[in-house]
This record gives structure tokens, sequence and C-alpha cells, in this order.
């Protein structure tokens, strides 16, 4: 079975907003996303979900950071990579008052970002990791990483981060056998009582 990894096209767009409600919930039952928009519709989240990917600012939901594996041309697997000195907080809330978000989506965010940590501007993040079931342990997220690694390479990048909830056991060995390791950890009163996790945590490769 041979996986093919591609850079996301505005074709691909829907199946972008299914991956990232999926990797943003990752097993619980609300999400940032669910958060934001305010509604347990799924249908009303994917379709703001496609709006975001295509925002004229270049939120790291932007479908240019992503790539795609597909098995047989079937859509498999996605892996979000972006700068956060171009994708930054600001840029973020930009994108979503772009597709009809009001300012009360600061007062939102900061159940995230008040338990977020202090990114290196030099360091690429990595985001959005998700495969569908049915494709798990077939190499399609390490398939993916590794690309991404390449890519973080030619542009001259010597470090890459991600940032997973404390708790997401599965996601956490994952990322360990790629060769992150846990730099710090965050618990956050705000995001237990809204997520129903203790925080989140910072993991780091250097290549």
């Amino acid at each position: 079975m041979g996986i093919k990894i591609k850079q996301a096209e505005m074709k691909d767009i829907p199946f972008l907003a299914q991956m990232m409600l999926e990797s943003s919930r990752a097993g619980k039952k609300r999400g940032l996303f669910d958060l934001i928009f305010d509604t347990d519709n799924d249908e009303v989240i994917l379709e703001k979900l496609q709006q975001l990917a295509q925002t004229e600012a270049k939120s790291h939901c932007h479908y240019k950071n992503f790539l795609i594996a597909e098995v047989d041309g079937q859509k498999v697997g996605t892996l979000c990579s972006y700068e956060p000195r171009i994708s930054t907080k600001e840029t973020f809330i930009e994108a979503l008052k772009e597709i009809g978000c009001d300012e009360s989506v600061n007062e939102t965010l900061e159940v995230v970002y008040g338990c977020n940590f202090e990114l290196n501007k030099n360091t690429l993040m990595f985001d959005f990791m998700e495969e569908l079931d049915g494709f798990i342990d077939v190499g399609v997220l390490k398939a993916l990483m590794q690309k991404s690694l390449l890519t973080a390479r030619l542009k001259g990048y010597g470090r890459a981060q991600t940032i997973i909830e404390i708790g997401s056991l599965e996601t956490e060995l994952f990322y360990k056998k790629l060769g992150f390791r846990v730099i710090e950890e965050k618990e956050c009163e705000s995001y237990r009582e809204v997520f129903g996790r203790n925080g989140l945590m910072l993991l780091s490769i250097e290549f």
C-alpha cells in the first residue's frame, strides 16, 4: 500500500475542515472550534472551518500550510506546519473576524492562549496531525512527518515543535517515537473547566 504525500489544494478544503475538527476534539466532546463557533452543529462548524482555510489572513488553519496523505487516491491524513512568526495569535483572530466572528472571540481564545507557551520564532510548528480510522498504524502520520521535516530542513529550520493536551497519551507516544521530547508542561484551571484536560504540553525535536 503506497502512501502519497501532496501539498493541499483548494479542492481539498472540505477534507481539511473534517480533519481540523477531529484533531481539535482529540477524543473530547468539545474542542476549540466548538468553543469558538459556539455550536454543537457539526455542519455549521465544518462550513466555518472551510471558510477559515481560505481567508486572506494566513492563519495556521490556511490550506496552504497543509500536507495531505493519500492511499490509492483516497485522502487519509493531514499535517499542518506553519511559522509562528507569520501565523500569529493576531493573524488567527483576524482570520476569525474575516469569517464573521466578533470582538468576543478574543475573550473566548483566552482559555487557550492563557495556557500557551512562548514560542521561538525560528521554530516550525506542527498541528492538526490526523488520520482516518482504518489507516492507523500503516505509516500515514510517519510519512507526513518525514515529508514535513524534509521541507523544514530545506527552509533552513533546525527545530520543530508541537503543542498537545496533557493526557493525550497516544499522541504523546507517537511524537516521542518520532524523536520529539517534552520540554514544558502547563496546567491551567480554565482549560480544565472548559475541555476537561489539565492543560498543554510543548514537545520539540531538533534535526
